[in-house]
């Protein structure tokens, strides 16, 4: 009788976000299903992210990205793929031997990056913001400066010219 290792394995699975706001469940249902076939024990399943995709897949521009971690035995992985090729419901799946990494520690990575992230993109408004205020404060000074230089020039020609003595203005004295 030969013992069937279970290894722990991470999944990425990618499912349209249209479908997985309308149908959480059933995409849910889905992977569990997929997953019980091979024999697989789900320790962790979660939305991790909506995303804009790199290239169109199936005609979508947009993802919802999946994470779950599984214990299964390795001879089982290509049945799980390929039934996410035949799933009408998942578009894309990418699974990976976790075993170096514990569960904890991944969703840690995961929070970290999404935290650095937000990080970066709240810095970088900022930055736009001041950018746009330096770019506004810039303009208001030109148009003050373009301003008083016409109004000077105004007043310049207004001015009656003053007589000076010794020339000849060609009005009587």
């Amino acid at each position: 009788m030969k013992t069937m290792t279970k290894r722990l394995y991470e999944a990425m699975f990618l499912v349209d976000p249209a479908l997985a706001g309308s149908d959480w469940d059933g995409v849910v249902q889905t992977i569990e299903n997929i997953l019980q076939r091979a024999e697989a024990e789900i320790v962790s399943l979660k939305k991790w992210a909506d995303r804009k995709l790199a290239y169109k897949i199936n005609r979508k521009t947009k993802g919802t990205y999946i994470l779950c971690y599984f214990r299964a035995d390795g001879n089982r992985i290509r049945d799980i793929e390929r039934n996410v090729k035949l799933s009408e419901k998942i578009m894309r799946v990418l699974i990976l031997i976790a075993e170096n990494q514990k569960i904890g520690e991944a969703e840690e990575d995961t929070a970290d990056l999404h935290e650095k992230k937000r990080k970066t993109e709240a810095t970088q408004k900022v930055e736009e913001k001041q950018v746009a205020t330096a770019q506004d404060a810039e303009q208001t000074a030109k148009t003050e400066l373009a301003e008083k230089t016409e109004l000077a020039e105004k007043t310049e020609q207004t001015k009656e010219p003053e007589e000076v003595e010794g020339e000849d203005t060609g009005n009587p004295k």
